[in-house]
């Protein structure tokens, strides 16, 4: 067996180029342990919130367990926590990877933890199974959430007074935060580290551990539409990077129908099954991932993003953006466009 103490990492993703001015307030995470821990499970947070960037710590992460003794993870591993409940009393965020057992309660000092952080404004989080515990605390009742598939009917059974959503990667519901399994526990942490750095610094975590940047599926607003990137059809995937290459134009069918020598009637067949979409709708969503992009990268006023992004008017783009994902261009730039740190932009 190997015994481990929790230890902060000091050159998790090496050295970077860009400047990043003096963080003075680091969030501080609460990562909690339970009985018989998934290290798998523990070890995705404890990648994202150790992150470190140009030589200074994003968060403050704290290893902590209810009982503040060492806990064994899948039989093999032992980490000492650096403390118990008590460190979580002023976390900003506070997460549960996962539980070892859905049949069993948390304790009840785990649940007024939980129940009190939730109350003083922090953010809780379950990632996968861990979203039991916070349901078992009352805490998702009349909420949204999200679990891994494979408990979904166990989860509806026990939990009814909580609406779970059967097909997103992650939910946020008024500051209590669950996921799908363990792929999603990543796009969920990094979501955290957008809402609290912005989709510069989330961005480079995630190509320094070499995942997708953003993968959507918390509240409605993000769940992601899946959209092949390529398709098996060459004619069709030469047509769909022109087309991204030219979104501020007006596109026809027939006008591309001709492009690849297709009659209207075979380019609207295969464009569907490349795309799974109508041309329209294809465009729509594309223009309105570019949107999203330049709201989170630049500070382009939003009147003129639909003159960059295709769309005929900045009604147009507003009423098609507020559609997909329930919230406006403005509230978007608020969550995730460019922020800063002690004024210096991110």
């Amino acid at each position: 067996m190997v015994i481990l103490t929790h230890m902060t990492n000091t050159d998790a993703f090496g050295s970077n180029r860009e400047v990043i001015a003096l963080i003075t307030k680091k969030p501080i995470v609460a990562l909690i342990l339970y009985p018989n821990f998934s290290l798998f499970h523990f070890s995705v947070p404890h990648l994202i919130f150790s992150a470190i960037l140009d030589g200074h710590h994003l968060f403050e992460l704290r290893i902590i367990s209810p009982s503040a003794c060492s806990v064994t993870a899948d039989h093999v591993i032992t980490i000492q926590p650096e403390g118990g409940l008590e460190l979580a009393e002023t976390a900003d965020i506070l997460i549960v990877p996962g539980w070892h057992d859905l049949n069993e309660r948390p304790i009840p000092d785990l649940v007024a933890t939980l129940t009190r952080a939730h109350k003083r404004g922090a953010q809780v989080v379950g990632l996968c199974y861990g979203a039991y515990v916070l349901a078992y605390a009352g805490l998702l009742d009349g909420k949204r959430a999200s679990t891994h598939w494979m408990a979904e009917q166990d989860f509806c059974v026990r939990f009814p007074l909580v609406n779970l959503d059967t097909n997103a990667l992650y939910v946020d519901d008024d500051g209590i935060i669950t996921s799908a399994g363990t792929g999603a526990a990543l796009d969920c942490c990094l979501y955290l580290v957008r809402a609290h750095y912005g989709s510069k610094i989330a961005n480079k975590i995630a190509r320094n551990i070499v995942i997708p940047p953003h993968r959507e599926g918390g509240q409605a607003q993000f769940i992601e539409q899946p959209v092949a990137a390529s398709t098996e059809d060459s004619q069709i995937n030469q047509l769909l990077d022109y087309l991204r290459q030219n979104l501020t134009q007006q596109h026809s069918i027939d006008e591309l129908a001709a492009i690849v020598s297709m009659s209207r009637r075979t380019f609207t067949r295969h464009f569907h099954k490349a795309t799974g979409m109508t041309l329209l709708n294809w465009l729509i969503n594309e223009r309105l991932q570019r949107v999203r992009e330049l709201l989170e990268t630049t500070a382009v006023p939003i009147e003129h993003l639909s003159e960059l992004t295709g769309f005929q008017t900045p009604l147009s783009l507003r009423q098609h953006f507020k559609k997909k994902f329930q919230v406006t261009p403005s509230d978007w730039r608020r969550s995730f466009g460019l922020k800063t740190i002690s004024g210096e932009s991110l």
